[in-house]
């Protein structure tokens, strides 16, 4: 067995997070962290999704965050994928962001709910050419026998995706997961580590200081 204990986890230097002063709703802190963040590491819009297989069975996969507000946490895939076959059943996620370079994480879960076929398709249409001729191709997670199978499908899918620059495929959904409780952790060196929770109650929000 190969030891990982020699390996940093954080930086030295890591930022000073101060729960008293943090505003009422959590998309607002989020988009601070998510920008600050941005400035020291790739993709901090990359995030983990966890949703509950047709069995009980944890599932997880990383995905790009969409958009934030005060309504949720937008996502998007096809309805046929995996991850969307799961929603539709246990229409209940989790995402987690995790920024190592600022020792941050933030964790949040609720119920989610698709958006409107024509919101999805906007956001289909905002796509580059190459996710798009992706969408196309489909079949997701499906076993590829013959990797000629899937130039061939790409070159229909391009092929289509020239010929109908403004059609979205009906399987692509927006997702907007409106959570219920959000977490932001901050390392520390010393191990007491700095952990805020929100918690939705009513219309509003709940902060609470978690032990480490």
């Amino acid at each position: 067995m190969v030891s990982l204990r020699g390996w940093a986890s954080f930086p030295d230097e890591l930022p000073v997070f101060d729960p008293d002063a943090t505003p009422a709703a959590p998309h607002e802190l989020f988009v601070g962290w998510l920008n600050e963040a941005g400035e020291h590491v790739l993709a901090p819009h990359a995030a983990t999704l966890s949703t509950v297989d047709t069995d009980g069975t944890p599932d997880a996969r990383v995905v790009i965050l969409k958009d934030v507000g005060p309504g949720g946490w937008a996502i998007a895939t096809s309805s046929e994928s995996p991850k969307g076959l799961q929603l539709r059943k246990h229409p209940h996620a989790a995402l987690t962001f995790f920024w190592p370079g600022r020792g941050r994480q933030v964790r949040l879960r609720g119920p989610v709910t698709p958006a409107a076929p024509e919101v999805s398709a906007e956001d289909f249409l905002a796509r580059p050419p190459a996710s798009r001729v992706e969408a196309f191709i489909g079949r997701q997670s499906a076993v590829l026998h013959d990797p000629a199978e899937l130039l061939d499908a790409a070159r229909e899918a391009e092929r289509w995706v020239e010929e109908n620059p403004g059609v979205a495929p009906e399987t692509w959904t927006r997702y907007l997961i409106a959570p219920e409780e959000v977490e932001f952790w901050q390392a520390s060196h010393d191990r007491r580590h700095v952990r805020l929770r929100y918690r939705r109650e009513g219309d509003a929000w709940v902060r609470e200081r978690l032990w480490p």
